[in-house]
């Protein structure tokens, strides 16, 4: 990329414009999230063959997230990022649309193409800004992802609320959340490759460094999924709970993780990624330790609180680890993502499919012990928290961000 120099006041500007991009991105998920039983409906399936179609979105991921450094190149990160966002807003009209099995899993296969690609260009992006700020702004930027999901759920339980038609929902959302991520988009930092720069494969294998730091990530993410999906289910079934007690625990879930995230660059910039990520690992293995032993609500709810608190900031600083972990960084952060979403993809079944063989509460056994991994491989991010000691001056040579 160009050695351009950007001001202060500049890069500051892009930090906020890559966090509404975050919110945007965020805000799409939550949309589509809480009109997936409308969709199940238009397109006639049964809770088998919707969770088939699901898996589409993150075959689709996988697939396309090596693109998107390969955009990039071409583009330049600006145009990139603004061409990406937007197929992922639009993106979202799509399983709307279908009206059967086949058209929804070839819709959910556009709709994770289209998030991956997106995915990996504004987390480049905020690596690349979080360098030339020398502090911690990922686990910011994902909050904001976070406060986009619940807004954007927010606005999909309304709509569900009123029986709205979920094509005339997602329709609107899609034009509103357009204009706002291509508008945000007009501040984030323009880098560009040199001439003589080689273009990043379009398929290659994520480097070793990217597997060491995305097994971080699955076991953060695998907890993640498992509390989302199953929280609620936890507490009605398995502890007794009313089925409104058992909701609001899933929604404390998600704003704990949301709040976490707000605040999280303050404790990284204070304590390093290794031992954030270790403290939270302890959090995350306690929380599932009391839902393991809960009698009651009130210690399960607790328990999942702390899971939350304690895995919020770890992708995160995965991602920002991976954009240092060597020259390619939009590979890294690619493989780092994949790995990342296969582990939201298996972790709902895999619970499900161990309550089956012994009982819920085995299920969360499993997670306590992925929680202690976070633990255990902790030291992995050494080497991006090292690099972060040498940002806030200007290099010789822009790091590629290949987003």
């Amino acid at each position: 990329m160009n050695a351009v120099v950007h001001a202060p006041t500049e890069v500051r500007r892009a930090r906020y414009a890559v966090a509404a991009v975050f919110a945007v991105h965020g805000a799409v998920t939550g949309s589509f999230a809480t009109r997936v039983p409308w969709i199940q409906d238009h397109a006639s399936v049964g809770a088998g063959q919707l969770g088939f179609a699901l898996a589409f979105t993150a075959f689709g991921a996988s697939c396309s997230m090596p693109l998107a450094g390969r955009i990039t190149h071409q583009l330049g990160s600006r145009t990139a990022l603004r061409v990406l966002i937007a197929l992922w807003t639009l993106s979202l009209t799509l399983p709307a649309l279908a009206p059967n099995l086949p058209t929804l899993c070839l819709a959910m296969f556009v709709y994770g193409a289209a998030a991956g690609m997106a995915d990996v260009a504004m987390n480049a992006l905020g690596v690349e800004v979080e360098h030339r700020l020398g502090k911690s702004i990922m686990s910011g930027l994902h909050g904001m992802w976070s406060v986009g999901a619940l807004i954007g759920s927010a606005g999909g339980t309304l709509a569900a609320h009123l029986d709205a038609d979920g094509r005339v929902h997602h329709t609107l959302a899609a034009v509103v959340l357009t204009v706002l991520g291509v508008l945000a988009c007009r501040w984030v930092l323009d880098l560009r490759p040199t001439q003589d720069e080689e273009p990043p494969p379009r398929f290659a294998l994520p480097p070793r460094s990217a597997l060491l730091i995305g097994a971080v990530g699955f076991c953060a993410v695998f907890a993640e999924g498992a509390s989302l999906d199953w929280s609620a289910v936890y507490l009605e079934d398995h502890i007794g709970s009313s089925a409104g007690l058992a909701a609001a625990c899933t929604t404390g879930f998600m704003l704990t993780m949301a709040v976490a995230r707000l605040v999280g660059d303050a404790v990284v910039d204070r304590f390093g990624a290794v031992r954030t990520v270790r403290a939270g690992g302890v959090l995350a293995a306690l929380g599932g330790l009391l839902v393991v032993v809960a009698g009651g609500p009130a210690v399960a709810m607790t328990g999942f609180g702390l899971m939350g608190l304690g895995i919020a900031v770890v992708v995160p600083l995965c991602f920002a680890a991976a954009g240092r972990s060597g020259p390619n960084p939009s590979l890294a952060i690619a493989g780092v993502a994949t790995i990342t979403y296969t582990s939201g993809l298996i972790a709902p079944s895999l619970i499900g499919g161990v309550a089956q063989l012994t009982s819920l509460m085995v299920s969360f056994v499993v997670v306590t012990a992925l929680a202690c991994g976070l633990v255990v491989f902790a030291g992995v991010l050494r080497g991006g928290e090292r690099k972060r000691a040498e940002v806030g001056r200007p290099a010789a040579r822009v790091p590629d961000p290949r987003s």
